[in-house]
């Protein structure tokens, strides 16, 4: 739980600032030398020019000689030069950097040369074994592969499981009682998983999807990225465009009025565009060209993580996505720019790929190039900044209908006492919509509410207090050793992940329409899985978004509740479930991980694995049939890495239209739900749908939508 004592704090009361430029040395990213001391122009803005020739040769020529020039030399080839002594002195010190950064090119080079060198070794030596034949008998060594075995392994599993239920039988009839038949060892049958929709007992929805042979472009391949070649010119661009974004990201954090307009009904903060052209002396696009929209919003708040912890997670893109899976569907760090300084992350600059999404199939994803530039402000106090950066022939591989340009966005990071973080969150975009924007989410994201400060920040928020918890000791009686504990949130994780990437596929891959309801529009689509944790074949991903006249907290606790889940839940043949296990997740009580099981079912080796998570810009309710093998062995602590995962559930968020009276507020007067399934549909490389498919994921969306709409007495949608 947050601690309330820093719950009064405001960004207008931290000291922000930098420090002296005389007192240490200049910024890593100060490529070019100002002439005067910046403090001494109005505004403080430092002036910049570019060295001329003669002065780059002769300063080049006495770097040859002594790379570490006295205050003497420096002073002579300042009057030489006519160059400020403070210029030559950064000049020395860029150019030594230069030089050590070349020299760990060159070693990396050579370090990269000799490993490709022990790979082809490697590669020689497999080649050569397969041709070894033994001496005594002639015959070649047995394959190492488990693939060429797993059928073998398959039929002594069978055989093991017939021993073992004999076994079973024989000694319950000396002890006097059943022996249970889940030793925490058992081995996990991928097969079950296939159309798990389909795994409670009972007659359920037909799922016989079939296939029609032919094209594989139905299955989209992963995108490559562009060969980038980046010059010693283009760093020194991209250097300078995210030293200039730094400063507008801190300017931005400091300043309050009349530069932010905080909303009296609902506190938000806004970007007063008027403020920002004056202050920043930079006309928006969108005066030039009307079809170009601005979205700007700040909030700030406390994070239960260290500072450095959530600096070094920024930065790494892996990580990155695994804090923000509901907004961030895809990140890649294209080449780091700049490394940082002794060792921490001070001064790192990279180039990324991003792709932000809201968890709905009517909202395009944002495709983006950016600069990420992290610096240390002064002890204890943090900033990362990100700003989009124009790659060549990107344009070509974008697919989404709306053009989304970051303008200085990011975050500054304040230490606080007991490893809490103060963070102050700033979202500046411009938008340029090629298609009109669904009637259901106008309102959310013209209100800046999609893709604003709030939603990030409150995802951070519930994050961090996911990894607090994860330190908790186990409070469930099932599941008592830490270990147990933690390999059940990294399944339950997983679990989110892979169900939020199904919502919004990456690489450019397309939704199709299908012909259903006129209510709302089923959409889907068809993805080759090869994921170790998933069921290798051709899944089929099918969502629809429908609006309720209910606030978001009602459905959510309507969706979380296993008593309730008998009145949406169309493949449980309407049988209750009952929770065995639960994982407290947040402060929030909705925050948690549930195993449940199904009761007066025929499918007495299937549970399912249930995470809710809920904060103020929206809430997840995601679920997935696990075989009970697996589930056993998560929770004594096995790796659950490569257990197959086909999650369902719903997404709910608010719908950001105006209340009575007006206001525009982050709850709305309404809830968009979007409801989710993936079904493995076939092993085949390649496959489209074909229309009794289309007709029955219709009928399965269809179904549960009017389910839901009845048990919410909901009499028509949005």
């Amino acid at each position: 739980m947050v601690d309330q004592r820093f719950s009064h704090l405001t960004c207008s009361e931290i000291p922000y600032h930098f420090p002296d430029p005389a007192a240490g040395k200049p910024s890593p990213m100060e490529f070019s030398s100002g002439g005067d001391d910046p403090d001494s122009h109005p505004g403080g803005k430092k002036r910049y020019h570019r060295h001329t020739a003669h002065q780059i040769q002769r300063l080049e020529s006495m770097f040859k000689e002594c790379p570490h020039p006295d205050e003497k030399t420096r002073s002579q080839l300042s009057r030489e030069l006519n160059l400020h002594p403070r210029q030559i002195k950064f000049w020395f010190q860029n150019r030594r950097t230069q030089m050590k950064a070349q020299h760990e090119r060159a070693d990396n080079s050579a370090l990269r040369a000799e490993n490709d060198k022990i790979r082809c070794e490697n590669i020689a030596i497999r080649e050569a074994l397969k041709h070894v034949i033994c001496p005594c008998c002639g015959t070649s060594p047995a394959s190492e592969d488990p693939y060429f075995d797993e059928q073998k392994l398959q039929i002594e599993n069978a055989h093991l499981k017939e021993e073992l239920d004999r076994v079973s039988s024989v000694a319950a009839k000396y002890i006097g009682r059943p022996i249970s038949q889940l030793p925490p060892v058992q081995p996990i049958h991928v097969s079950s998983l296939d159309l798990s929709m389909a795994s409670f007992g009972g007659p359920s929805l037909d799922l016989d999807l079939d296939l029609l042979h032919g094209s594989s472009s139905s299955v989209i391949p992963t995108l490559p990225f562009p060969q980038l070649t980046i010059s010693d010119m283009d760093k020194s661009l991209m250097a300078d465009i995210a030293t200039n974004a730094m400063e507008e990201l801190i300017r931005l954090v400091q300043t309050n009025e009349p530069l932010w307009i905080k909303g009296a009904a609902d506190g938000r903060e806004t970007l007063n565009l008027e403020s920002y052209e004056r202050i920043f002396q930079s006309p928006y696009s969108h005066m030039k060209n009307p079809g170009i929209r601005i979205e700007a919003s700040r909030d700030s708040g406390v994070v239960i993580m260290n500072c450095l912890a959530l600096v070094d997670m920024f930065m790494d893109a892996k990580k990155w996505m695994e804090l923000f899976p509901t907004i961030v569907s895809r990140a890649k760090t294209i080449e780091v720019i700049s490394s940082g300084m002794l060792g921490s992350q001070s001064g790192t600059l990279q180039l990324m790929y991003e792709e932000v999404h809201v968890l709905s199939a009517l909202v395009p994803t944002r495709q983006l190039y950016l600069l990420r530039f992290c610096q240390q402000i002064e002890q204890g106090l943090w900033a990362v900044v990100d700003v989009s950066y124009d790659v060549p022939h990107q344009d070509s591989q974008f697919s989404s209908p709306s053009k989304a340009q970051r303008l200085p966005s990011g975050c500054l990071i304040r230490e606080m006492p007991n490893g809490y973080s103060e963070v102050t969150w700033v979202e500046h975009w411009e938008v340029e919509e090629k298609a009109p924007i669904h009637r259901l989410y106008t309102d959310l994201i013209h209100n800046g509410l999609a893709f604003g400060a709030e939603r990030w920040l409150s995802t951070l928020q519930r994050a961090c207090e996911r990894f607090a918890c994860l330190m908790v000791s186990g409070n469930s009686p099932l599941i008592p050793s830490p270990e147990g504990k933690r390999s059940m949130m990294k399944l339950a994780q997983r679990m989110v992940n892979n169900f939020c990437a199904s919502i919004n596929p990456a690489n450019g891959q397309q939704w199709t329409t299908l012909s259903g309801l006129n209510e709302f529009e089923v959409r889907a689509t068809l993805h080759k899985s090869t994921d170790p944790g998933q069921p290798s074949g051709v899944v089929l991903s099918a969502a629809a978004t429908i609006w309720l006249p209910l606030p978001p907290t009602s459905v959510f606790n309507f969706f979380r509740d296993e008593r309730t889940r008998p009145q949406w839940d169309v493949l449980s043949n309407q049988n209750p479930v009952q929770e065995v296990a639960h994982i407290v997740n947040g402060s929030h009580p909705g925050n948690c991980i549930s195993v449940l099981r199904g009761l007066n079912t025929s499918q007495n080796n299937m549970l399912i694995l249930q995470e809710s998570c809920v904060d103020s810009s929206g809430s997840l309710v995601v679920y997935c049939p696990v075989d009970l093998p697996a589930i056993n062995m998560a929770m004594s602590g096995e790796d659950p890495s490569y257990f197959p995962l086909l999650p369902s559930g719903f997404t709910i968020s608010p719908d950001g239209r105006a209340q009575e009276g007006g206001a525009s507020s982050s709850i709305g007067s309404g809830s968009l739900i979007t409801v989710a399934f993936q079904i493995l549909v076939s092993n085949l490389p390649s496959a489209r749908l074909s229309p009794e498919s289309v007709t029955t994921v219709n009928n399965l969306i269809g179904n549960t939508i009017q389910q839901i709409k009845a048990a919410l007495n909901c009499s028509t949608t949005c």
